[in-house]
Parts: structure tokens; C-alpha cells; sequence
């Protein structure tokens, strides 16, 4: 199969190689084999890549990408639920941190836990769905840790990023929050707003901090770490 391969630690434009022979992952008996549509990027790749993960990473070669969305060709003796030509999605690893697979989503196939994964919904085309699964667990595990809840106010910084953009949602769509403000540049406020925020701020004319708002919950989707901070 073909597969984005990477033999050793460094930048990705030195290191990342496309591999037209490489091996297609073994199904162990809880996995399925995923024929992949759409994959999708995150900020977690290039850090693996630089050797941030490099105590508890797979050994090399190794193909990056955790977020998939693609069609189940064949399953293991144990999967009960999904069957051949369901269309799935989901993110591969379980624990991002923590000896992520040596073979990722960035290839023609990749093996994952059934329990992983679940079915593509029907309005959402792949690269949608590839989209989703590693940003909107990051905001939902966010918002839980801060003991999130309906009724309270939230402000987002970084609101247009990938993770924001699904703090905003889950916060006035899920969690039943009264206040969800959130910062931008000035090209992204009406995406804001569409998404549910009722603040927009442009970050490039306001000062946050000066806000006479208080919020019960700040979500640092910025930072300067490998995931972003929650602040309550």
C-alpha cells in the first residue's frame, strides 16, 4: 500500500516520505481493517514527528495521523459490532500520548479497535468526518474537567481553530451554557457567531483581559502546549 512514512525524528518536510510499497497492518482480533477515505492532520503529528513522544512512541518506521474516516474491509474474530462496508470514523489511538500506532491514518489502510471507532453519519462526507474526532474529544474532555455545566459562561480564546471552533458548539449546543464568548481575528467573527457564540472578540482590537464580563470558565485554546489549557 502506499503510506506517508517517517524513518526518523525531525521536521516533517525532511522527514515525512511517501512510501508506495509499505506494509498493510495486521488485524488483531479485536481490530477492523479500514480502507482509508479522508484522514486528517493535527498539531499532535508534528509533534510526534519532532520527537516529542520519542519515551513512549512505536519504534520506526512509522506512518502519523490520528483521526481516519474511511470503509471496514475486513474484521477481527472478536468484532461484534461493525461488519464489512460499514463506513466509520474515529480517532485510532485511545490515548494520544501514550505509545500512539505505529501505523496511523496517513496510508491506504490502517487497523484500529472497533471500540474506537463508529458509524460515518450519513450527512457528513469523509473528509468531514476525518475532520472531527481528535479536536472534539480535546474540547469535550475540556469542558468536562472543568466541571462544565448548564447555566454557566465560557470564554473561548481561539475560537476559529479547530478545537474552539467545537468548544463553542458543545458549550451553547450541548452543555447548555448561558454566555459563550470567544476570540478571533477580525475575518473570523461572523464564524463565530454562527457556530453560537454570542460575543465575537477580534483579538487584534480588544484586549480580553479588559473585558468588564467575568466568566466562569476561561478555555485556552492557544497555549503553548501540545493541547490546549482550561482555566476555571
Amino acid at each position: 500500500m502506499k503510506a506517508w512514512v517517517c524513518g526518523e525524528y525531525g521536521n516533517a518536510s525532511n522527514v515525512l516520505k511517501l512510501d508506495s510499497n509499505a506494509t498493510v497492518p495486521q488485524v488483531k482480533e479485536d481490530q477492523v481493517l479500514i480502507k482509508v477515505v479522508a484522514a486528517s492532520i493535527n498539531p499532535i503529528d508534528a509533534k510526534r514527528m519532532l520527537g516529542f513522544l520519542k519515551a513512549s512512541d512505536s519504534p520506526f518506521p512509522t506512518v502519523p495521523g490520528y483521526d481516519v474516516a474511511g470503509v471496514v474491509v475486513k474484521v477481527g474474530s472478536q468484532v461484534k459490532r461493525l461488519k464489512v462496508g460499514d463506513e466509520v470514523y474515529g480517532d485510532i489511538n485511545e490515548i494520544s500520548l501514550d505509545h500512539p500506532k505505529r501505523y496511523g491514518s496517513l496510508a491506504e489502510y490502517t487497523a484500529v479497535e472497533e471500540s474506537l471507532l463508529a458509524l460515518k453519519p450519513k450527512n457528513l462526507s469523509f473528509a468531514e468526518a476525518a475532520s472531527l474526532p481528535l479536536v472534539i474529544e480535546t474540547a469535550h474532555e475540556g469542558l468536562e474537567r472543568t466541571g462544565f455545566s448548564a447555566g454557566k459562561s465560557i470564554l473561548v480564546l481561539g475560537g476559529a481553530g479547530g478545537v474552539g471552533t467545537q468548544i463553542i458548539q458543545l458549550a451553547k449546543h450541548v452543555f447548555g451554557a448561558s454566555t459563550v464568548a470567544a476570540t478571533s481575528s477580525t475575518s473570523k467573527l461572523e464564524l463565530l457567531k454562527s457556530l453560537g457564540a454570542d460575543l465575537a472578540i477580534d483579538y487584534t482590537k480588544e484586549n480580553f483581559e479588559d473585558l468588564p464580563e467575568k466568566f466562569d470558565v476561561v478555555y485556552d485554546a492557544v497555549g503553548g502546549l501540545i493541547y490546549p489549557r482550561w482555566i476555571c
